[in-house]
């Protein structure tokens, strides 16, 4: 009876030394699934928040680009026209020139006259010069610092516009595939959520686990210091 008692007490002793490395077990294994439940919300929120930017900032670009074209197209539009307006100035001007040789005044007057507002201005700033008798005078008004052409002015504010535009689509496009690159890290670490969740030795649980929440670290810093649409 007494050796009866002896093993029955070594029994209760060897099963109360093992229960309490049981219960930690099974508190680290609800402590993993705590941490997976928090890794699974944040990544949920920061996936949907990350998807939008990245649709948002590719709509902004897409935006940015028409601009751009539109801006070019109205610009080649405008250095047509300006190189119709020297090309009309050019020819006006040498007909005057061939008037005057014949001394033809009436009809000097009339390409006088012809003469276009922006073109007059140079023309009469490029006789005070006295070019006829003076070499050093510019070959024609169009040489002339007076003369400006609205039309390529005009043309060159729009085709730095374009440029303007370009670069901000190309930027704004650098920013949308940076969010599309979060949303990456978050599907693995969204994999490597559900991976640990097969695992049934807890310290490669709880190693994985660590792996995924360094990585959401990483994606929740780069989602906070990039900017919002």
């Amino acid at each position: 009876m007494a050796e009866i008692s002896s093993n029955i007490e070594f029994a209760h002793k060897v099963h109360e030394e093992g229960h309490p490395h049981g219960a930690s077990s099974n508190r680290w294994v609800r402590r993993a699934g705590v941490a997976e439940s928090v890794v699974l919300s944040i990544v949920a929120v920061a996936t949907a928040w990350s998807g939008y930017q990245a649709a948002k900032w590719d709509a902004v670009s897409s935006q940015q680009y028409t601009l751009a074209s539109l801006a070019n197209d109205a610009a080649q539009e405008k250095a047509t026209l300006a190189g119709q307006d020297r090309l009309y100035d050019i020819v006006t001007f040498n007909g005057w020139v061939a008037a005057r040789t014949a001394d033809n005044n009436k009809l000097v007057a009339i390409y006088e006259h012809r003469f276009r507002p922006e073109y007059s201005v140079a023309f009469q700033a490029w006789q005070r010069l006295d070019p006829f008798n003076n070499p050093s005078a510019p070959p024609g008004p169009v040489f002339m610092p007076e003369y400006h052409n609205a039309n390529a002015e005009e043309a060159k504010k729009l085709a730095q516009e374009a440029r303007s535009y370009f670069a901000q689509g190309v930027s704004t496009r650098a920013t949308g595939d940076s969010y599309v690159k979060v949303t990456v890290f978050l599907a693995t670490v969204l994999f490597l959520t559900a991976l640990s969740q097969r695992f049934e030795i807890v310290g490669s649980r709880v190693a994985v686990i660590v792996v995924a929440f360094l990585l959401l670290t990483l994606s929740t810093y780069w989602i906070l210091i990039l900017p919002r649409a």
